[in-house]
């Protein structure tokens, strides 16, 4: 097969798919693992794709690798945050057990739970400091910290965790696609976030829009795993079961 045919198989299968592995390169085009990165190099040099670790992504998605910290998201889409935290928020029951994902855009949504009477686990830090000073019932995982993220992460946070049957929880995201499904930057969160959505009889992914189309290194949960909590509607993703936007409450 000539090398222009190789790329444009390999970028009609990323327009159908948005990622492609070497691995799927080279079984569905059979030619060996070198070939298969060097077609990958190419296209990303001429701007086609975006070479990412052992494949590639369309162009319009984004490939993060690093997990900003705190600080650094904190404000960025900070009312739509503010507005998707409220309505999940709301979700919550007197008799639910709620696990809270660490992460800004969680850190807004206990500032709407002064007065539940839910139970709470959390691996944040500064989420348990809040519950507790509200008043509310809260468990705080144990294990290792993580500063850049405050959250705690590890072998005991996940021992913790599977001993615990939790009504909902909610989780942030770093980036959204049908494929990879959600994913974060750092494997050991990745990790307590995956034992923690297991124990979850309903999940719940609050993302800003955002994060839609990213990739990040490490999925924690398939697509089919959350339901989303959004501030827009979006190209591509319908409305409905899985999907649920939190628009303005009328004035």
């Amino acid at each position: 097969m000539l090398t222009e045919q190789r790329f444009e198989r390999i970028l009609e299968r990323l327009k159908a798919k948005k990622s492609i592995t070497v691995a799927e390169i080279t079984e569905s085009l059979g030619v060996s693992e070198s070939t298969a990165r060097r077609d990958i190099t190419a296209l990303d040099k001429a701007g086609k794709l975006t070479k990412v670790f052992g494949g590639a992504v369309a162009v319009d998605h984004t490939y993060e690798m690093r997990e900003p910290t705190v600080a650094q998201k904190v404000n960025v889409k900070k009312e739509e945050k503010i507005r998707i935290a409220q309505y999940a928020a709301d979700l919550i029951e007197d008799d639910d057990f709620v696990y809270l994902d660490a992460g800004t855009s969680v850190g807004y949504m206990v500032e709407f739970l002064e007065g539940k009477k839910a139970s709470f686990v959390t691996n944040a830090v500064a989420h348990a400091q809040k519950l507790a000073s509200q008043g509310n019932h809260v468990l705080l995982i144990g294990g290792e910290l993580k500063s850049s993220t405050e959250a705690v992460i590890g072998a005991q946070a996940m021992e913790m965790l599977q001993k615990y049957h939790f009504t909902k929880g909610f989780f942030g995201t770093n980036g959204i696609t049908r494929k990879e499904g959600f994913t974060t930057p750092d494997a050991g969160e990745a990790q307590v976030k995956r034992a923690a959505v297991k124990q979850c009889r309903q999940a719940y992914i609050l993302a800003d829009s955002t994060k839609f189309g990213n990739i990040s290194a490490v999925t924690f949960a398939s697509f089919c795993e959350g339901v989303i909590l959004t501030e827009e509607t979006l190209e591509g993703y319908k409305e409905g079961e899985k999907l649920i936007v939190c628009r303005e409450k009328p004035v």
